[in-house]
């Protein structure tokens, strides 16, 4: 039962969630957290099923988010009828239990609809109370909605949905015996949604408001009460079919997390998620300083090694659990969470431990500003460009916004003292920065430094960057984020969806507004049929690329919306 990316949409609670195909399929989901391991993996070729859909071969699938929250309606069109199915999990969530809310409704019929659940192989099954109730691998689950006379395992039923008919199917999924009754569907759904509509804005001070809620359900969807947001939902999706890059994107990188929540900070609307990125950052910088790892748990926890997940995966791909990450070194992530808290500071959302925070990134980027790290693409060691220039953005805007009138002349000299010794290294002849001092390629991501501040952006090598990047890494409209050697770009990966909506704010800043709304809505449509986006975008293929739903694209998508609508 998979599909192409494109066609899967999305539920989370912020614990954990889930990806539901056009089949009525849930394709993936983990439970209790992120990184646990899933109960449902069919998209990686596991097992645990838990699939709702029309008996007729004869269907036509479509779907839509509601207008606030991730509520996804599932729609069928069979030949003499149509069914919807509502998909949510509850809010707000509990981190050692989800319930996961179903409810079809028969909007033309009668419809006939197959229902199938499952999850392992060592289980205990029991009726009681008008519900299934079991364990399986470890996780208990109550069943409610479902008829004594379902069968087998996984369970099956069959069900005749009449025209206005609804049904109801509430799956709960707990780390400990589930005792107690069952809550009523209806109260369950209300909750779900008011929880949502509360913390979801309107955007409607957006180039494209219904996009932009869905950015922010995404990212409210994949931020856990801890603080900590998953980078994605997903691990080991494919960027390039046949690939060897498969990760796993399950935890909360601290640049994708500063990202997202400079993109609330931008738009302003509900500061919840930038709150949940100070303090998810804050508590990381003050436990380890210097030694910021770029990725956590959501829970602030280490990250496992990469290691076989014993899946067949995606076709075209190997699957991972775990991530290397952990044993780099990212110097941009110290700039970043600076920008960060200064985004923070001009809504007035700082308090001492995050001004303690910002000053031990700025003693750690004194300490290690002239060591090689990996970078923003996480590629190997070298003296990148990148990481220099967005600690200089973090500094200057710092030195603004956070410093105290005695460190602010320091942080500032130090800025001016970075920017100065990367200009000798890493500036090309031609005037623009090149991605290393040893690479003289341009990179996409180094539109962010002028983007956020590091030096004024008719800075000749800002204009001759900006340049230099619209001519090598464009195609048709999509960015790439660098030249793989000689290579035609597409070749070896797909554009970089990120990157597409970083040049849209570089023509914005160098005053082309048509140029920029027509590179905003080119990167806009290499969403997926959901409106989803992943990392990257086949643009020969018209297909996503990679883990999804992308928390990074979510927020420079926001940001982009509304830097657009404001000027």
């Amino acid at each position: 039962m998979l599909h192409v990316l494109r066609d899967y949409a999305f539920v989370g609670d912020g614990e954990r969630g889930a990806l539901v195909g056009p089949h009525g399929d849930f394709a993936w989901m983990c439970f209790p957290s992120w990184e646990s391991e899933p109960v449902f993996s069919g998209l990686l070729g596991g097992t645990g099923t838990y699939v709702v859909c029309p008996v007729a071969e004869r269907r036509v699938w479509g779907g839509y988010y509601e207008e606030h929250g991730l509520v996804w309606r599932s729609r069928w069109v069979v030949p003499d009828g149509l069914v919807e199915c509502h998909e949510a999990l509850a809010r707000p969530a509990d981190r050692e239990r989800a319930v996961v809310l179903r409810r079809l409704r028969g909007v033309k019929g009668p419809v006939r609809i197959r229902v199938r659940f499952g999850i392992g192989d060592d289980r205990e099954l029991r009726r009681e109370g008008g519900a299934w109730l079991g364990k399986a691998d470890g996780v208990h689950f109550r069943w409610t909605g479902v008829p004594e006379n379902a069968t087998g395992w996984p369970l099956a039923f069959e069900l005749e949905l009449a025209e206005g008919e609804t049904r109801d199917l509430v799956l709960e999924l707990s780390t400990r015996p589930i005792e107690g009754r069952p809550e009523e569907p209806d109260r369950l759904w209300r909750r779900t949604r008011d929880d949502w509509q509360a913390r979801i804005p309107d955007c409607s001070d957006t180039l494209a408001p219904r996009d932009a809620r869905l950015a922010y359900a995404v990212l409210t969807g994949l931020t856990s009460s801890q603080g900590g947001m998953a980078a994605a939902a997903t691990t080991s999706l494919p960027e390039h079919l046949a690939g060897t890059r498969n990760y796993d994107y399950r935890y909360a990188w601290i640049r994708d997390q500063c990202l997202a929540g400079h993109a609330v900070a931008t738009h302003g609307g509900r500061l919840d998620l930038l709150d949940a990125a100070t303090g998810f950052v804050a508590d990381r910088l003050l436990e380890d300083g210097a030694r910021l790892k770029p990725a956590y748990t959501v829970a602030g926890g280490p990250i496992p090694k990469e290691r076989e997940a014993g899946l067949p995966g995606y076709p075209g791909s190997r699957a991972v659990f775990g991530n290397r990450v952990t044993q780099q070194f990212q110097l941009d992530a110290f700039g970043e969470a600076l920008l960060l808290f200064s985004a923070a500071a001009r809504h007035d959302h700082v308090d001492a431990r995050i001004a303690d925070a910002a000053a031990r990134a700025v003693r750690a980027i004194g300490e290690r500003w002239h060591e090689d790290d990996y970078g923003i693409w996480e590629t190997e060691l070298r003296q990148w460009t990148h990481s220099r220039l967005v600690c200089v953005a973090g500094l200057r805007r710092a030195a603004a916004l956070l410093a105290t009138d005695r460190e602010r002349a320091d942080w500032e000299d130090l800025a001016d003292h970075i920017q100065a010794e990367t200009a000798k290294a890493a500036l090309d002849a031609e005037g623009y920065w090149r991605r290393a001092p040893d690479d003289e390629r341009v990179d996409a991501a180094l539109l962010l430094p002028a983007l956020r501040g590091a030096y004024p952006v008719d800075a000749e090598h800002a204009t001759a960057t900006y340049e230099k990047i619209r001519q090598d890494l464009e195609q048709e409209g999509f960015v790439y984020r660098y030249r793989l050697g000689d290579r035609p770009l597409g070749e070896e990966e797909g554009a970089f969806t990120l990157c597409g909506f970083l040049l849209s704010l570089a023509d914005l800043q160098q005053n082309e507004r048509e140029r920029a709304l027509g590179r905003f809505e080119r990167a806009r449509s290499a969403c997926g049929t959901t409106g989803l986006f992943a990392e990257e975008y086949d643009v020969h293929q018209r297909q996503v690329r990679g883990n999804l739903p992308q928390a990074f694209v979510h927020g420079l998508f926001l940001e982009t919306a509304a830097r657009l609508a404001a000027q």
